[in-house]
């Protein structure tokens, strides 16, 4: 245990933590909604629409309400333990795995921890992401979910699986579906394939296409939910893992290790499965809505258990008992995984700790707002501002606390999943479109459609208006 908690306190120096970036913009304002209900009186629907369908922000709400814990420390220590229980997870998985080594077992853990920041193929997905989501709590649940089931106690997986599914409304179906196909090549043998084929695809034929020209707007900005549009190497993403865990079969066949050459068997079927899936749903330009069910997220699951074998491989045979070795191979990875991840945030600290000054100027903006604006503000800002080099991917709902119109980066994902949201969303972005060409008029044409009655510009801002804030970066200016 003691080991974990250094891997873990390792794999944060690592990997980082930007508590408010990405997708933390989507998921945390149901949080603050929840301990604030009056905050965000405009635009609850890009975020609900997601809260509303998993009980995350309930339970994080709920233990900031009982502990009295600032919302940041709250947060930090919910990323924490997310951290620990998924290489606590994977331990417990590569223990059912390679029961009689404990090199195959450190290596497949130290190699998931050394990774967590590895892109998922073209899935837009990281094995685990920088900052507290949903995803990241779903991640451990499923690898418990299938070292359960692998030990064929069905009552603690049917446990982990409701955990799941109560924190995530899509990525509890993987390592369920894992499970179920487990136990069915199990029982079945030969007579598995139509059955599981037939179920797996069958899952879009409830959901009808939506043709909308908003709809599109917004599905054509998340390519990765395309199969077609992904580059060669994200290809390779897909097709490698099966050809590695086909290579994994024949070696555990002749090592004896009967769990890894079950496992990896599935894998392959289940990948497979999965890539047929995406084909059905991605090619037809009639299905472009049923895309959003994202089949090839299959392979967060899929990623995470090669990393433990492939760890275990390299423990067993490669690391063994040198020490020099474990420093060779894992000193130089995770210098390149801190480089990378240093190349994503550059104008913000590595690890952004609870209670610390923003250093970033886009985030001591947000903070300002935070604190020196009404709870009922209504911002307008450039709808691709999460995009602009050094904003670092900063969300302005989860950290500002406050309303804003529309935006490119992420409330278009919410309306990618969620196509009954399109029309106004695209009508509130174009309201805002070009936004570096707007002046004092546009704005004022902004507050009389929208109620919008504060902007947050670049400098040098836009002539006419009154700024009550700004820093090398950001003006913040409240409109007449």
């Amino acid at each position: 245990m003691g080991t974990l908690l250094l891997l873990t306190a390792g794999a944060l120096l690592v990997h980082g933590y930007h508590p408010f970036a990405e997708d933390a913009e989507i998921y945390l304002p149901g949080v603050e909604a929840r301990l604030h209900p009056k905050l965000f009186p405009v635009g609850r629907e890009f975020f609900l629409s997601h809260a509303s369908l998993t009980f995350f922000p309930n339970a994080v709400a709920f233990s900031l309400r009982v502990s009295h814990l600032p919302m940041e420390v709250g947060l930090f220590l919910w990323h924490v333990a997310s951290i620990f229980l998924l290489l606590l997870a994977c331990w417990e998985l590569s223990g059912t795995l390679f029961p009689d080594t404990n090199k195959a077992r450190w290596g497949g853990v130290c190699l998931v921890a050394a990774l967590l920041t590895i892109p998922v193929a073209g899935t837009a997905l990281y094995i685990m992401d920088q900052y507290l989501n949903p995803r990241n709590l779903a991640a451990f649940a499923g690898i418990f979910m299938v070292t359960r089931t692998l030990e064929k106690k069905y009552l603690m997986a049917f446990l982990w699986l409701v955990f799941a599914a109560c924190m995530h409304p899509l990525m509890w179906v993987f390592p369920f579906s894992f499970c179920v196909l487990l136990l069915v090549m199990d029982k079945f043998d030969n007579r598995w394939k139509s059955t599981v084929a037939a179920n797996f695809l069958s899952l879009g034929t409830p959901m009808a296409p939506a043709n909308s020209a908003a709809y599109h707007e917004a599905a054509k900005r998340h390519g990765f939910h395309y199969i077609q549009n992904w580059q060669w190497y994200e290809l390779l993403g897909v097709v490698a893992p099966l050809v590695l865990f086909w290579w994994f079969k024949k070696t555990a066949r002749h090592r004896q290790w009967s769990m890894v050459e079950r496992v990896s068997r599935a894998f392959i079927v289940y990948g497979t499965i999965y890539l047929l899936a995406a084909v059905v749903v991605d090619l037809p330009a009639r299905f472009e809505a049923l895309a959003r069910l994202q089949p090839l997220r299959s392979l967060h699951l899929l990623y995470i258990v090669m990393f433990v074998m492939m760890g275990g491989f390299i423990g067993e045979f490669l690391l063994r008992d040198r020490v020099w070795r474990w420093l060779l191979l894992f000193i130089p990875l995770c210098t390149g995984v801190f480089l990378a991840q240093r190349s994503l945030f550059p104008a913000s600290p590595h690890v952004e700790w609870p209670g610390a000054a923003p250093r970033n100027p886009w985030e001591q903006a947000f903070v300002w707002i935070r604190q020196n604006t009404p709870v009922d503000a209504l911002f307008a800002l450039d709808p691709d501002y999460m995009q602009i080099p050094g904003e670092d991917n900063t969300g302005f709902r989860c950290l500002a606390e406050r309303s804003r119109l529309a935006d490119f980066g992420k409330d278009n994902g919410v309306v990618s999943m969620f196509p009954p949201l399109a029309e106004e969303w695209w009508a509130q972005v174009q309201a805002q479109t070009p936004w570096q060409s707007l002046i004092a008029k546009d704005f004022s044409q902004l507050k009389s459609k929208y109620g919008v009655n504060w902007v947050v510009l670049q400098q040098p801002g836009v002539a006419g208006l009154d700024c009550l804030y700004q820093n090398g970066a950001v003006k913040v200016c409240r409109l007449p």
